[in-house]
Order: structure tokens, then C-alpha cells, then sequence
């Protein structure tokens, strides 16, 4: 009370030491700059993938490596310092890396935050924005995993960094050239979007390369503003190991995203918990800002150097998207049912039994169906569901 402090937070004990430590935070966030974690972060020659995420109470750089996280969740409310820290991590692997060591797959659904992107040699296909080509995409990245295994196995490798030394080592001694692996860094900026859209396909295919991808040299960044148990499924969190909460508004949230509390105490604009695979207390730390001219000025300078050369096959064509929506469903109806519900512009099972004379099941079963392929909402109390596709005016 005497301090009068807007929000403290207890950490009992102190790692490492036998005292109980209270953390009362300043009355003015002071910024930290990008330039400055940058230039005081150590030497990561050989490190393509570490990136400087800001400092911690003590003044101290902290930075991570993505390829010992080896997936990292970021969750907070709106304005909390999400799409900043995502900038800074996309940022530092375009000055640490060349296009042919890292690759990057961007899925930015909300469309405004990622865009600045495109274009870069970096990129394996440009920012992909519709949720199902975001999950079309994603299938492409588990199959580029496939195939690495693949080879992994023919040339007797198990991770990446010992069959790119081993591509070295036999261009020098045989004619037979094989070609080194550059890493994939997905990044999602907002998972809530594509859960609520395309959820099946999302997370069997985000689940399957958190739990293979590491090897493979295949990471992944998932970021949200709603960390509820919805969109950050049980699967989900078991397989992605590391975690950023930024200020959230309840406890709930907090245990949602970090499993301890500690999260709404947080005072927004980049202030954050960072949990590590190696941790089992969260770290304090003030994110680096980078602003967003600076990050255009690092894509100017990027996009100099060369030119996107984006690969034909993690690309997703509008064509791709039609043929999988004209898949015939096992039900006669699926198209008229699906016509008829984006017509009316909701859905309910109730609806499709009185227009199309048909018993509940057979009602109920072609609602799941269209829920399944992204083109209505889930089930929301009493209320008809969302219709996802829009009526195309004639």
C-alpha cells in the first residue's frame, strides 16, 4: 500500500537464492530500443536462429535460440506488444541469415500485420492471408518435413546440421551433389482466425510439426490475442514447449498461456513473461521495440540484395483451394445444403431438415460436414451458426 504501486508481483523464492522476491515496477515504462539488444547481444556467429527478445530487471540481454525452443507460443491481449515482438524475431533472422540458410512461411489472417514482408528472398511463398490457403500451406510445410525425413534416412542423418555437414562433405568428394537444407520458421500471427475457421486441418497439421519439425529444421511461432483453451487446445500447449505471455486481462488467461499466474500483473507495451523449455519460473523481461519504419527499411535493404524466389511447391494457387472445395461430400445434398446456407447466411441443423425434408441425422451430419471443411462456425448456444462464405452478388 505505502508503495503505491499499480501492480506488484511476488516471486517466491528467487531462483537460486533463499529470499522471496518482490517486483514493483517503475511508474514510466522505459523503451528498449532493437538497435540496442542487437549490439549488446553476444557474438551468435553459427547461430542463424538466435534472437535478441529484449531485457530483463536486471538491464541484462536475453536472447533465444528457436532451434533449442523449439516452438514458441506468444499470447497476450490487444496492444500488448505481440506484432512488435514477432517483427523483432522475423527481423533479427533476416540480419542474421541469407535467404539460402533460412526460410520463412508467413500466415498473417488478420492481413495488415505481416504484408510489409512480401517480397523478401526469404519467403517460401508470399504472406498467406485466407485461412484455408493458411491451412493448405501448413499441409505443404508437414509434407517438406516428410521429405526431409526421407533423405534424412537415405543418407543415414538424423537432424538437419549433420546432413548439411554431410551435403558439404560429399559435394567435395562426389559428383553427385546434394543440396544443404535451409531452416523453415512459420510464423502465425493470429491462430484465433484459423481455429475458428479451418480448425481441424489446422491443428492436426501444427501438431504434427511441433512434434516432428525440430529435427527436420522446421519451427514454428504461433501467436494469439485470445488464449483460451479454444484456440490453444491441450495438444497444442504439450507440444509447444516454450511461451511469451504478454499482459492478459485475468489469471485465467495467464494459466492458460504460462500455467502459473503472473501475466495480468503485467503493465503492456512489450512487458512480458518468457517461459523457456529449460525454465520452469518465467522470466521478466522488457521486449525490444522496433518501429515500424525501421522494419520497412530492413526489408528495403533485404530486398536489394535479391529478389523473392518463391518455391512452386509450398506455394497455394486459388485453384488448389476450388478443387478442394468442389470434393464431393458422401452426402447428395452437400452441395445444395451448402449453397442453401450461404443463401440464407446462417445455419442450423433445424434449417436444413424443414427445407430439404430430411430426418435430424442426416441433418445434423451434413452441418458437421460443412463445419469440417471451414464454411460455418461451431455451435453457439441456441443461436443459428456463423456462415463463414459470403454471398457472391449477381
Amino acid at each position: 500500500m505505502a508503495l503505491a504501486a499499480r501492480d506488484i508481483r511476488i516471486e517466491a523464492p528467487i531462483p537460486g537464492k533463499s529470499l522471496i522476491g518482490i517486483e514493483v515496477p517503475n511508474r514510466q515504462i522505459a523503451t528498449v530500443s532493437f538497435r540496442d539488444v542487437v549490439e549488446s547481444s553476444p557474438d551468435n556467429q553459427g547461430h542463424l536462429l538466435q534472437v535478441p527478445l529484449g531485457k530483463d530487471v536486471n538491464g541484462k540481454v536475453i536472447t533465444a535460440d528457436l532451434t533449442k525452443m523449439p516452438h514458441l507460443l506468444i499470447a497476450g491481449s490487444t496492444g500488448s506488444g505481440k506484432s512488435v515482438a514477432i517483427n523483432g524475431i522475423i527481423t533479427s533472422i533476416l540480419l542474421n541469415a541469407k535467404p539460402s540458410q533460412v526460410k520463412l512461411m508467413l500466415i498473417d489472417p488478420k492481413k495488415v500485420e505481416l504484408g510489409v514482408y512480401n517480397g523478401i528472398p526469404h519467403l517460401l511463398s508470399p504472406v498467406v492471408s485466407e485461412p484455408k490457403k493458411a491451412a493448405r500451406a501448413l499441409q505443404k510445410v508437414v509434407t517438406e518435413m516428410e521429405n526431409r525425413y526421407e533423405l534424412f534416412a537415405k543418407y543415414g542423418q538424423r537432424k538437419i546440421s549433420t546432413y548439411n555437414e554431410f551435403a558439404v562433405k560429399n559435394n567435395q568428394e562426389n559428383e553427385v551433389k546434394l543440396q544443404p537444407m535451409p531452416y523453415i520458421v512459420v510464423v502465425v500471427d493470429e491462430l484465433a482466425d484459423l481455429m475458428m475457421t479451418v480448425s481441424n486441418d489446422v491443428e492436426a497439421a501444427i501438431i504434427r510439426l511441433a512434434q516432428m519439425g525440430r529435427a527436420a529444421g522446421i519451427h514454428m511461432i504461433l501467436a494469439t490475442q485470445r488464449p483460451s483453451v479454444d484456440v490453444i487446445t491441450g495438444l497444442i500447449k504439450a507440444n509447444v514447449p516454450s511461451r511469451m505471455a504478454f499482459a492478459v486481462s485475468s489469471g485465467i488467461d495467464s494459466r492458460t498461456i504460462i500455467d502459473t499466474n503472473g501475466a495480468e500483473k503485467l503493465l503492456g507495451r512489450g512487458d512480458m513473461l518468457f517461459l523457456p523449455i529449460d525454465s520452469n519460473t518465467p522470466i521478466r523481461i522488457q521486449g525490444a521495440f522496433i518501429p515500424d519504419k525501421d522494419v520497412s527499411k530492413v526489408v528495403d535493404f533485404v530486398t536489394q540484395q535479391a529478389s523473392a524466389e518463391y518455391d512452386e511447391a509450398m506455394m497455394v494457387t486459388d485453384e488448389e483451394v476450388k478443387e478442394e472445395e468442389q470434393e464431393n461430400s458422401d452426402d447428395d445434398l452437400f452441395n445444395d445444403a451448402l449453397d442453401f446456407v450461404v443463401e440464407q447466411q446462417k445455419a442450423s441443423t433445424s434449417l436444413l431438415q424443414r427445407h430439404f425434408r430430411i430426418g435430424y441425422n442426416r441433418a445434423a451430419r451434413l452441418i458437421d460436414d460443412l463445419e469440417q471443411r471451414g464454411y460455418v462456425g461451431p455451435q453457439d448456444g441456441s443461436r443459428p451458426r456463423q456462415v463463414y462464405k459470403q454471398k457472391t452478388n449477381q
